[in-house]
């Protein structure tokens, strides 16, 4: 085995179980890789792969030991790169973040935007992803996370506790009396909700265990489309607190934040990257401004026209 592009694809193929997924991931198109794995398993006079009905491949055990070696030789590699770039001390070149559609819609973008002016010479990559990306395969080198990070090479801090309460339209919401102080005296009322089938995210699991389907008038699988869908009158929407109460659109309806959905913010980076002088000032701009906003995160923040609660 001589070309590293090779075992890179048997690697992306076994981890995709797909062939188009994998192309797609080398960013290579789906023909290349069809000839490249073809002439690798005919050079060497074996099969990697057993092609199976609706475009499924799954290894054999020769390529899955090929597959163990790829991953050997690609964390030695990333390592390397992590290693290198770990010493780099300039205020230049490419940053990789990745957040929440919501955190990027509400709160970040404007931080990013002073991080540009401080800082003109790095740019920023925002991945909006919902998915947790992996800092080790240098998926990304910052990640804003809802969970402090359980693996022991990942590096960062929390930002903030984040509250969840409901909001809807302020018209609609004071004609109901204001808002009301128990989940419970909800009853009756018309909801945004998640799509069905969407599970592994607390707020629509919450949801589902809580209300029942009837009341749902409208679902989506964007937060930010939820809280457009509130602002429109199409319901109340379960949102966290830095979303609903800085959106002028909308007022609780609930008036403290729901306790078992309380939550947290983190900011984190791969161990290795940590004394990066781009991912350092990164953490002590962004990530300080948003920890200053730690009020609002917490659902504690009162405006001055005492809308919420």
């Amino acid at each position: 085995m001589d070309d590293w592009n090779e075992l890179r694809l048997v690697l992306a193929i076994q981890r995709a179980g797909s062939l188009t997924a994998a192309a797609k991931a080398l960013t290579i198109d789906h023909s290349t890789a069809f000839r490249r794995l073809n002439a690798l398993e005919a050079r060497l006079d074996l099969r990697l792969f057993e092609r199976l009905p609706g475009g499924v491949y799954q290894a054999t055990a020769a390529g899955e030991r090929m597959a163990v070696a790829a991953e050997r030789m690609e964390d030695e590699a990333l390592a390397l790169d992590r290693d290198i770039t770990g010493r780099d001390h300039r205020l230049s070149g490419r940053l990789r973040v990745t957040s929440s559609e919501t955190l990027a819609y509400s709160r970040l973008t404007q931080h990013l935007a002073a991080f540009r002016q401080a800082h003109p010479g790095i740019v920023v990559e925002l991945a909006i992803d919902n998915r947790v990306l992996s800092l080790s395969r240098r998926e990304a080198d910052i990640a804003f996370r809802p969970v402090r990070p359980r693996e022991g090479d990942l590096w960062g801090r929390k930002l903030a506790g984040m509250a969840w309460t409901f909001y809807g339209l302020p018209a609609v919401v004071l004609v109901k009396g204001g808002a009301t102080s128990a989940a419970a005296d909800l009853a009756g009322q018309t909801f945004i909700g998640w799509q069905e089938g969407i599970a592994g995210i607390r707020a629509a699991d919450w949801l589902v265990q809580n209300l029942p389907a009837e009341a749902f008038a409208y679902r989506s699988n964007s937060l930010v489309n939820q809280a457009v869908a509130a602002r429109a009158g199409l319901g109340l929407a379960l949102l966290p607190c830095y979303l609903g109460d800085s959106d002028p659109g909308l007022a609780r309806a609930l008036a403290e934040p729901i306790p078992e959905l309380t939550g947290e913010l983190w900011i984190v980076t791969h161990g290795d990257l940590k004394n990066t002088a781009r991912i350092r000032a990164f953490f002590d701009l962004v990530g300080t401004a948003l920890a200053s906003e730690k009020r609002l995160f917490e659902g504690n923040e009162r405006p001055e026209d005492g809308r919420h609660l």
